[in-house]
């Protein structure tokens, strides 16, 4: 299978790159704004420099594609409306035009928690506990707590549009993404640890015990998250789906059942397995 993954070397796109580059099922092309030198631990593969805005561009890189796993965007739940119009709005349009002209088969968008961000709001920091009673699957009202969520929940309508208005693609996947970190980072401590790196707090301290007791729940280890992707390239019966990424957290709050009854997720890690960060 011949994939274009865009905003190949963030967090996410770097979990597929360490898990499933080097599987002979799949071709990998990767469109990012950037290159990395050949000594990078990402360096030397095969990329295409170019930014999601750039219409023609994209869909010249998705030419004799046979899925698009689509990862471009802006990120970050502090951003303004500004920051969120060009990657994500008109980049995730540029995306599906891509798919629909050059006839991709699947399309993965990759969507965010934040799209249903406002439930943790109003039920945090006791939802962050092992026994709080809250599920939240995909046939719940979406609730953005941001402009990032209210931009992904646009992307995710816009996917399900092509996929049911359109001949291509043919099945459309969007994942309600928990918390991937980069490689040193990728354990339930992992936010923590970094905030403690930052110099934002002290390890013990109750703003590093709260980010333990949320990662714990939001926490997508990247060998999890490539496995997802993976099923969603794999599988050819939805036509359309959303599906949350998390790893098989017991304190998680949202639904798996639905990714494991349709693409067959069958996620590995669990956050409460570990009582400490790594040595």
């Amino acid at each position: 299978m011949d994939v274009l993954v865009t905003g190949a070397y963030g967090r996410c796109g770097t979990a597929l790159i360490d898990h499933l580059h080097d599987d002979d099922a799949y071709d990998f092309t990767y469109y990012n704004r950037s290159d990395r030198p050949d000594d990078h631990p990402y360096g030397g593969y095969d990329t295409i420099v170019g930014n999601v805005t750039d219409r023609e561009k994209l869909r010249a890189a998705s030419e004799g594609r046979d899925a698009m796993v689509h990862m471009a965007a802006y990120p970050y739940t502090d951003g303004d409306w500004t920051d969120v119009l060009e990657p994500n709005i008109v980049g995730a349009y540029n995306a599906l035009e891509a798919a629909r002209e050059e006839e991709l088969e699947t399309f993965v968008f990759l969507s965010t928690n934040h799209v249903v961000g406002k439930y943790e709001i109003e039920h945090a920091p006791e939802l962050y506990t092992r026994d709080y009673s809250l599920l939240v699957d995909h046939t719940d009202p979406v609730r953005p707590d941001s402009y990032y969520g209210a931009s992904k929940s646009f992307g995710e309508d816009l996917a399900r549009y092509y996929v049911e208005e359109f001949e291509y693609p043919k099945h459309v996947y969007s994942l309600r993404v928990g918390t991937v970190n980069m490689p040193e980072y990728d354990h339930p401590y992992g936010n923590a640890e970094s905030g403690v790196d930052d110099g934002d707090f002290e390890r013990g301290s109750p703003e590093y015990e709260r980010a333990v007791a949320r990662m714990k729940c939001t926490w997508q280890s990247r060998r999890d998250f490539a496995h997802q992707v993976e099923c969603c390239l794999e599988d050819d019966n939805v036509e359309y789906g959303t599906f949350y990424g998390v790893s098989d957290n017991q304190r998680r709050w949202f639904d798996l059942e639905h990714a494991r009854s349709l693409i067959d997720y069958n996620p590995q890690d669990d956050g409460d397995e570990w009582d400490a960060p790594p040595a």
